[in-house]
């Protein structure tokens, strides 16, 4: 290979590298990290809905991907060597001279049951009727909007500036900030806050997948019994983690079983990370400790070890993990993994390469990532440009 087709090949590489870095500062991903938008749309996030079913597994007794697809058919006693009967062979032609007759059956169009339908099935913005989101009244969105949890809420009031009103009319402060309460119990602002639903939407903004914290709050939970090996070795650990907990770690359970927790951690001192809390959910199996937790951060974070869905790529909660293990351990290796990434095997090998390569690049990236998604507890709402300086 000549000197120039080196060269060639290498801008050519480092185009493509500086293509995926703008990428992860857009905030919304135009395509599935898996499928690449083979299965549709992922509306902004970075797995689409259906790669998250199969692959990401809201059972907490499954590891990712071991979710089941096919289901058993019963046994009906057929050897599968029989000929079907004439009523069921697919050849068996109908009678001659026997005609079906459908009676037709008039409907009164009912023109709001159109517009609800047209707004609950999924469709191209091209193609939603003009006017359509107007047309409904405030009595009918407001019956609807009640049976809408936080998320959805925002979402609808980001549709329109007429949905926004109505919405802002009904929803209080107070009630943004229980909604705050209740899916980020760690989060704790160190000054007045003005309004609640900014911080709720930088909150929102900074998770980098929603399905994931929808389902943090969903929160399915087998039946486990109370005085089991588990239930008194996470009561031990809770306890430790109270009392004397590590420095710049947090954690607390979300349930009675303790099956689903949140955990925060600090970003360490020296680090592009400093000053940064970054929050992640825990789900703890039925089987732990034999089994190790399912870690995922729900802050984002400029790393080569965490995806950009917030899985992390720490080998004591995947392959190599030990009874001796602990969730602060795990914790406490997770925030060192911070201070010193290991780029030769990456979640993201664009940001490893970009760390080694360009280093002082990454930092610049990582901390203001940093102050964008991780500092809502001390930094009042404001702009960060991540492509800025």
């Amino acid at each position: 290979m000549s000197l120039q087709e080196r060269k060639n090949k290498k801008s050519v590489q480092s185009d493509e590298e500086k293509a995926e870095i703008d990428q992860f500062l857009k905030n919304a991903f135009d395509c599935c990290m898996m499928c690449n938008g083979f299965y549709g749309g992922s509306f902004g996030q970075p797995v689409c809905s259906t790669c998250h079913l199969f692959l990401f597994s809201g059972d907490i007794n499954n590891e990712d991907g071991e979710a089941e697809v096919f289901v058993e058919k019963a046994d009906s006693d057929d050897s599968g060597t029989e000929e079907p009967g004439a009523e069921d062979d697919f050849y068996t032609q109908p009678e001659l001279g026997v005609k079906t007759v459908r009676a037709i059956v008039s409907h009164k169009a009912d023109k709001l049951a159109e517009r609800l339908t047209c707004l609950t099935v999924a469709r191209d913005r091209g193609n939603v009727p003009e006017g359509l989101i107007d047309s409904l009244p405030p009595e009918v969105l407001l019956v609807v909007f009640k049976h809408l949890d936080d998320i959805s809420l925002w979402t609808a009031g980001n549709v329109c500036r007429r949905w926004r009103q109505i919405l802002d009319g009904e929803t209080s402060e107070e009630e943004w900030k229980h909604f705050i309460q209740l899916r980020w119990p760690l989060f704790m602002p160190q000054y007045k806050v003005k309004c609640w639903k900014i911080i709720y939407t930088n909150l929102l903004n900074s998770s980098p997948c929603r399905y994931c914290l929808e389902s943090m709050m969903l929160q399915s939970t087998p039946p486990i019994e109370e005085n089991s090996w588990r239930h008194r070795r996470l009561r031990s650990e809770l306890k430790t983690l109270k009392m004397d907990p590590p420095e710049g770690i947090q954690a607390t359970p979300l349930d009675r079983h303790c099956c689903h927790w949140q955990a925060s951690i600090t970003g360490p001192h020296g680090s592009p990370y400093e000053g940064g809390i970054f929050l992640l959910y825990l789900q703890i199996p039925q089987s732990y400790p034999m089994r190790p937790p399912k870690v995922r951060f729900i802050t984002k974070i400029f790393h080569p070890n965490i995806s950009r869905h917030g899985d992390v790529g720490l080998d004591s909660i995947h392959h190599n993990w030990s009874l001796a293990l602990t969730i602060s351990k795990v914790l406490i290796s997770i925030q060192s993994l911070l201070t010193d990434p290991f780029i030769n095997v990456c979640m993201e090998p664009t940001i490893g390469r970009v760390n080694s390569s360009q280093r002082s690049e990454f930092d610049r990236i990582a901390r203001r990532w940093t102050w964008k998604y991780a500092m809502h507890d001390f930094m009042m709402p404001c702009l960060v440009d991540l492509k800025g300086v």
